[in-house]
């Protein structure tokens, strides 16, 4: 272990070890946030055993590998399981969905495999699902529109999903990034108030973006690298807060709407499409 561990002795108060946050009343661990350092290995059934822990946090760290052991399900107090940018494989676990309390589930940029378990939409209280950066597989669960929370950010990219996104997904309100994906088919419905982060790019997404009606609050909104067709509604150039903008590699024709904020943006958020034209391209529009 490294160096940064060096307060972990044995017969020493844990409490004051770091990245280890005890209970003031109780003294007993509520909390583990590890971020820094060497740690290999496999994370130890015995995590289990911390009965008063609220939230587990292990992140960067490559050399840890192998699943997320069933022992987990005995912390019935965890709120917060983040364990992202490791070494993690095998199947996203179907038995998170015990972990009733849990607000944030952050799984991203590891290993794991296979389809994701539809029963994950039992976290009544979830507010953040992080699976991107993996190597999942399957469809989106159509129970994913059935999330009770108020507030849910679900980061799917990165993946190697397959076929339609369930209308539910709609209706959920947050961040959503299914990017990098193979998913097919009219995602339009998800360009709506509930989102104002919205990453579609890379995949084979089919509709007209002419029909849409962009979000007021709308501030990242990247749809490059699929098969959009129509052309860009004007009403764009009035989102304020929109900062981000990523139209390219698609089907898109007609004039780039000018004015209001479209200054922000350079040719790069809008070129390789069929038939866009006016300012930042250098193409010109025809005159009818």
């Amino acid at each position: 272990m490294s160096d940064v561990y060096s307060s972990w002795f044995q017969n020493t108060d844990c409490c004051n070890w770091i990245g280890i946050q005890c209970d003031s009343k109780t003294n007993r661990i509520g909390g583990i946030h590890l971020f820094i350092g060497d740690i290999d290995g496999q994370i130890p059934p015995s995590v289990g055993d911390l009965s008063h822990l609220t939230a587990l946090t292990l992140n960067h760290f490559k050399n840890v590998t192998g699943p997320i052991p069933q022992s987990i399900t005995k912390l019935k107090h965890l709120e917060v399981l983040d364990l992202g940018d490791m070494s993690l494989s095998g199947p996203v676990p179907h038995f998170l969905n015990q972990l009733t309390l849990l607000t944030r589930l952050d799984l991203s940029k590891n290993q794991f495999s296979g389809s994701i378990p539809p029963n994950l939409s039992d976290l009544k209280n979830i507010i953040s699902i992080h699976l991107d950066g993996n190597k999942l597989t399957g469809s989106i669960p159509e129970s994913f529109g059935k999330f009770t929370g108020t507030v849910l950010d679900l980061y799917l990219g990165r993946n190697k999903l397959t076929g339609r996104v369930p209308k539910f997904l709609g209706a959920l309100n947050g961040a959503i990034d299914l990017s990098r994906n193979k998913l097919i088919g009219d995602a339009s419905f998800l360009i709506n108030p509930n989102h104002s982060f919205i990453d579609l790019s890379r995949n084979e997404f089919e509709f007209d973006l002419s029909k849409v009606k962009f979000p007021k609050d709308l501030n990242i909104f990247d749809i490059s690298h699929n098969k959009i067709f129509g052309g860009i509604p004007d009403e764009i150039k009035n989102l304020e807060s929109l900062y981000t903008l990523k139209v390219g590699y698609n089907r898109l024709c007609g004039k780039i709407p000018t004015g209001g904020i479209m200054k922000r943006f350079k040719s790069t958020s809008f070129f390789h499409n069929k038939c866009l034209c006016g300012t930042p391209l250098t193409i010109s529009c025809k005159k009818n």
